[in-house]
């Protein structure tokens, strides 16, 4: 047995934005906010059993190749919502944007990869309609997940 700690989760990102407000409006244009708690200089945003923390004031140049991965149930919608509100979608194969603060997000769909809610969780979100695609399947069979 090991002595070193597991990696098991993440439980928040934290994105610097400049007005917490603007984001808000933005984030909650593009996608369905179910959750919001704020406290002075921070806004945190439900995502089910995890959350997004908004840290006001960014003093970092925008991210290039930084990135981190949002999971959605329908990446078509996102993309359909960003070029609505004209937010530039990279180029390249994947779904990634800058928001008006230059952090870079990527957007994964759900059903496409080996990360998973528990049913729980699933049901508390109203996803049960959502089921993974053959290959995520096959990615949580292998790792022994599924």
């Amino acid at each position: 047995m090991s002595t070193r700690p597991r990696l098991v989760g993440i439980n928040h990102v934290a994105l610097e934005v400049g007005d917490l407000d603007d984001a808000l409006a933005f984030y909650g244009a593009i996608f369905e906010l179910r959750g919001v708690d704020r406290e002075p200089g921070m806004a945190f945003i439900d995502i089910g059993d995890q959350f997004i923390a908004l840290s006001e004031g960014r003093a970092q140049p925008r991210d290039e190749a930084r990135h981190f991965g949002l999971v959605v149930d329908d990446k078509l919608a996102t993309r359909a919502a960003l070029e609505e509100r004209g937010v530039q979608i990279l180029p390249g194969s994947r779904l990634d944007f800058l928001d008006p603060w230059g952090n870079r997000i990527q957007v994964v769909d759900y059903r496409d990869i080996q990360f998973t809610k528990a049913p729980p969780v699933i049901h508390g979100m109203g996803l049960e309609h959502v089921r993974k695609r053959e290959a995520a399947i096959d990615q949580l069979h292998s790792k022994g997940f599924a």
